[in-house]
């Protein structure tokens, strides 16, 4: 809500949301399937530029293929930025990522109507390569510029048809070779807010409409491979078989019980078979497991927990494992003076009640969080559900968090 208890015209939301919404939609699944580096991906990028320059913004791509849009000079330092990215995971929904991209442009355009005269740089950044979904690994443009992804790394990285990053980055026309870390980009920076759909549903238990992130919790992702022995499903007897199909099975329900006993969140939510065949017992299965708690401690005794089953699972179906950590993001404690500075802006000066809450999802800001100070804004999911077609955030709360996002930069930014 406004200073005068009404909310802000959400047209220029509203119009943008809209545009945005078909690209890269299934007509199948009604999810989203923008994968870096795709066609999507460059649809999405082309209407992030339109909407810099149709509002005066310079725009440029660094060089590992971030999109920025900038109100006044970044080099002259202090700026304060928001966004998010664009990209989904395999079926996901519309509003992880792109609210934020959506909701700073409104914001600008909400300070711009309420005449704020800025004293700092403003920028709008579009991350690319956010949630991992093609190459496997997680905010792969926020870690390339914070150098916590090395170049020889990122050019390893490959996706399910055997594309590398850096042929997926040249044929959608970015330079491969020009990826790294970016000091001198981040030290302009003297702010990063990051608005994004609560992936949960502490905020509408609470009935609050908007929070502020206090932490991520750590986080990783694990690679199990499971060898047996391939053979035909109708001749071979059960005694005989070396199936890593069960090994799996056991596996997963053994990660279900062990982060239930920790309080934390483990999943198995990817796996390949090969040969992949109905009547063949599988020679590997290979799954990978996504594992979060609220403390180093927690998430390393549950992982250690899981893998010692694994391994017992696999002994006992003479199947061979192997587990490879394929990333790991440690606890994430969001700066606390600014973190304090949002809740004083919106609390005092907007008169919002709004909780500070943790949360167990990565994200860009976290990633930058090592090099500047970082924070948080959510807005309120009903039904708490994400990376699904289902995710939803009604136009009100969406309305809200565009306010209290404009409340934050003004704050931040105003002279």
């Amino acid at each position: 809500m406004t200073r005068n208890g009404h909310p802000p015209a959400p047209a220029a939301f509203q119009e943008m949301w809209r545009d945005l919404s078909p690209v890269g939609r299934h007509p199948g699944s009604g999810g989203y399937r923008r994968f870096a580096w795709t066609a999507a991906d460059s649809d999405c990028r082309s209407w992030f530029r339109e909407q810099a320059e149709a509002r005066g913004l310079a725009y440029e791509v660094d060089r590992n293929g971030n999109q920025w849009a900038w109100l006044g000079d970044p080099a002259a330092g202090d700026a304060v930025v928001t966004g998010s990215h664009l990209d989904s995971v395999p079926d996901g929904g519309a509003f992880d990522g792109p609210l934020g991209v959506v909701s700073a442009f409104a914001a600008l355009d909400e300070l711009r109507g309420r005449g704020v005269e800025f004293g700092k740089p403003l920028g709008i950044v579009n991350f690319g390569d956010e949630e991992g979904a093609r190459f496997g690994l997680a905010c792969v443009g926020s870690r390339l510029t914070a150098g916590r992804l090395g170049i020889a790394e990122a050019h390893r990285l490959t996706d399910a048809d055997g594309i590398t990053l850096p042929q997926a980055m040249e044929a959608a026309g970015y330079d491969p070779d020009a990826i790294g870390a970016d000091p001198e980009r981040l030290s302009r920076i003297g702010a990063f807010v990051e608005l994004h759909v609560e992936q949960g549903r502490a905020l509408d238990l609470n009935g609050d409409r908007v929070g502020i992130a206090s932490a991520i919790w750590p986080h990783g992702r694990w690679r199990f491979d499971f060898r047996g022995q391939a053979n035909h499903a109708g001749t071979t007897r059960l005694g005989d078989r070396r199936d890593p199909m069960l090994s799996y099975a056991e596996t997963v329900l053994a990660a279900r019980r062990e982060a239930r006993l920790a309080g934390a969140v483990a999943t198995f939510g990817k796996i390949a078979v090969e040969p992949n065949g109905v009547n063949a017992i599988p020679s590997l299965v290979r799954g990978w497991l996504d594992s979060r708690a609220a403390d180093q401690t927690t998430l390393d005794a549950m992982v250690t927990g899981i893998e010692e089953a694994a391994h017992d699972f696999a002994a006992e179906h003479g199947v061979e494992l192997d587990v490879v950590r394929e990333s790991f993001t440690p606890v994430v404690e969001f700066d606390h003076a600014l973190r304090d500075e949002l809740a004083r802006i919106l609390g005092k000066e907007a008169g919002l009640k709004v909780p500070v809450l943790g949360t167990g999802a990565g994200h860009d800001a976290g990633i930058l969080s090592g090099t500047v100070p970082t924070a948080m804004l959510f807005v309120r999911n009903p039904t708490g559900i994400s990376h699904s077609p289902a995710e939803y955030a009604a136009e009100d709360d969406c309305v809200a968090g565009v306010t209290a996002l404009a409340d934050v930069l003004e704050g931040l930014a105003r002279r």
